[in-house]
């Protein structure tokens, strides 16, 4: 076995002989990368073990408003998020115990009433608008990144990804970022970048690069994984 292989294999056990995960948060405006990078790392510690738990899974349930009255919310605020059931799943993942995570539509924006299983993994990435904005999820992170990019950038990414993925109109996109997204970026969001281990400019580095920089981040903060990814 090569002095490289070896070392691998030594770090594979040591992660896997962990009582607790390692936790990494990936937060940032719409737009800025957040999902890319997170499955881009997800991917690359594969042989690890990960599982990647996104934010967006956790708004609050507003099932029992109209259609129209939800459509109507500001999605763009801490306080549209359940912080106490995304900590708490956070928390038994950190246990060695399986999260069933809820399904969330987009397009009646509500719950649908589904869950996805989500089993516990050396390697935690969590990602969302406030991945860490809250004290009880930013306590059990090891490492939390910050993506930052210019607006025009991020309404285009937006627009690209809402009238694809999620049934909305141009209008209906552009007018909700000018209402909301835009306003609650630099209220909520913008702030978050004090609180980040590593801040990243998506403008124009490339995922690779990006990936590259966050591999040697997570390497400083968690030794085992060095000569992994």
């Amino acid at each position: 076995m090569t002095d490289a292989k070896g070392s691998e294999c030594r770090a594979r056990r040591a992660l896997h002989d962990m009582p607790k995960a390692f936790f990494v948060g990936i937060a940032g405006g719409t737009g800025s990368g957040k999902t890319t990078l997170a499955r881009g790392l997800a991917e690359r510690y594969t042989r690890v073990g990960t599982a990647l738990v996104e934010q967006d899974s956790y708004y609050l349930d507003r099932s029992h408003l109209s259609r129209e009255e939800r459509a109507a919310l500001n999605f763009d605020e801490p306080a549209a998020v359940d912080f106490e059931l995304l900590a708490r799943d956070l928390r038994s993942l950190a246990q060695g115990v399986a999260i069933e995570k809820p399904r969330y539509s987009f397009v009646e924006h509500a719950r649908t009433g589904e869950f996805d299983r989500v089993e516990p993994a050396p390697l935690v990435i969590v990602e969302g608008l406030f991945a860490f904005w809250d004290g009880r999820v930013r306590e059990q992170m090891g490492l939390t990144i910050f993506l930052e990019a210019d607006e025009p950038v991020r309404l285009a990414r937006r627009l690209e990804r809402d009238l694809g993925e999620r049934g909305r109109t141009r209008e209906s996109v552009i007018a909700q970022f000018e209402a909301t997204v835009r306003p609650m970026h630099r209220r909520y969001v913008e702030p978050m970048k004090s609180l980040a281990s590593l801040v990243l400019n998506t403008d124009t580095a490339t995922v690779e690069a990006s990936l590259h920089e966050t591999i040697g981040a997570l390497g400083g903060a968690f030794p085992e994984l060095r000569n992994i990814g």
